[in-house]
């Protein structure tokens, strides 16, 4: 398989080398649920890392399920959600095998897309069209993180790997999916980078 695998994840949580960090939940997602854009839900999480967004969506009454393929992740996330009291489902599973029992309302994908090597972004975004309900929605930041050697000589680098708009307009089609129009909101990021922030509905 391209790309990092479980054991890279686990070797950067073990050693605390996780600059995509942020300690704290997104602010963007922070603004969806502040402005009400994003209400309680049945909603999921791939690869939900250290958990931040898991626990304040089950603070804010959702029904939340965080999945990472990285045990260590998975840990952390379920420490912090008893640390705090609160309910929500950590399962240990490949987003791209994974199949939920009941589709969803809403997936928040964040630090998944540009953590999986280009190869298997196709099948990621099937298998998101797979879980979400018909009009179901897709709360989606998109990372810029162009590198030189990408653009002029064709090198793939990552993670995280740069999630050109372009590219994400083919990847998730008009077929599958329904666009809002630019500008989308810029979301800066701890490792110099930034996110590009939009929701998609599942057609």
């Amino acid at each position: 398989m391209a790309g990092p695998t479980t054991e890279f994840w686990q070797e950067r949580f073990e050693k605390k080398e996780t600059g995509w960090d942020r300690g704290s939940p997104s602010p963007q997602l922070l603004a969806w649920l502040d402005r009400g854009e994003l209400q309680p839900c049945r909603i999921a999480v791939p690869g939900c890392g250290s958990g931040w967004e898991v626990v304040e969506l089950a603070k804010r009454g959702f029904d939340v399920v965080g999945i990472d393929y990285t045990a260590a992740a998975v840990q952390k996330t379920r420490a912090l959600v008893d640390a705090q009291g609160l309910k929500a489902e950590i399962i240990q599973a490949d987003v791209l095998n994974y199949q939920p029992e009941n589709k969803f309302d809403a997936v928040y994908e964040q630090t998944c897309l540009c953590a999986i090597h280009p190869e298997h972004w196709l099948a990621y975004s099937q298998q998101l069209v797979k879980w979400l309900k018909p009009e179901g929605s897709l709360w989606v930041m998109f990372m810029q993180m162009l590198r030189p050697a990408a653009s002029e000589e064709g090198v793939i680098h990552g993670p995280p790997y740069h999630c050109d708009i372009n590219a994400m307009r083919a990847l998730f089609s008009e077929k599958a999916w329904i666009w809002p129009k630019p500008p989308y909101a810029k979301v800066a990021h701890p490792n110099l980078s930034h996110e590009l922030a939009l929701r998609l509905v599942r057609r």
